[in-house]
């Protein structure tokens, strides 16, 4: 399924129905509310799954994190906004989350994002993240199996919050190292007088 977006692009619009654990409340959910904020989106294949529920788990332990720093984050699958709520009363690792649960249903969220599994109608696993113009700074995708690592995709999100908060000189430019980790140095790159010395 290919994306209809670049990295650095709008992200498309979403407007759907979720399940909101925090309040116990079915709303609808529209990303433009989230404007001038960071958007961590997490794809998973299906409720009441095992490795999903680990997905779900990991982000709210780090849930307080991510918002002290500007981050809201949603989860999305296929799944109907019902289904959403079942398994966010019955799962032992879903039950505690705050995180909003968005249905995608007929599958345009997945479409958009180009996360669609055409051979099993679900949403692939992996994450986007959207900065707070709004645009796609961040997307894996990977094996279903695979359970995500939030604590790459947290070091992930603040290199690129860094970056995006950082003012360089002229010429210059602000990056992040392979590997990097926060407290450790970033790179302020001189574009011309810095060529072959990295």
């Amino acid at each position: 399924m290919k994306a209809l977006w670049n990295i650095g692009e709008k992200a498309p619009s979403i407007k759907a129905k979720a399940w909101f654990p925090e309040v116990n409340k079915i709303k609808e959910f529209n990303l433009s509310d989230y404007s001038g904020k960071w958007v961590i989106m997490t794809f998973y294949p299906g409720d009441f799954t095992f490795v999903c529920a680990t997905d779900i788990e990991a982000f709210m332990a780090s849930y307080e994190e991510f918002r002290k720093n500007g981050a809201e984050i949603i989860a999305i699958s296929t799944d109907s906004v019902y289904s959403h709520k079942a398994w966010s009363d019955s799962s032992p690792r879903v039950k505690e989350s705050k995180i909003p649960l968005i249905e995608d249903f007929n599958k345009r969220i997945s479409i958009d994002y180009g996360f669609l599994n055409e051979e099993s109608g679900a949403s692939r696993r992996g994450t986007v993240i959207v900065d707070p113009d709004g645009n796609i700074q961040y997307v894996s995708i990977h094996n279903d199996a695979l359970g995500k690592d939030v604590d790459h995709v947290y070091t992930s999100f603040m290199g690129l919050k860094y970056v995006r908060d950082t003012k360089t000189e002229e010429g210059h430019v602000c990056a992040i190292p392979a590997n990097w980790r926060l407290g450790k140095r970033t790179l302020d790159i001189d574009i011309v007088n810095d060529i072959g010395k990295l």
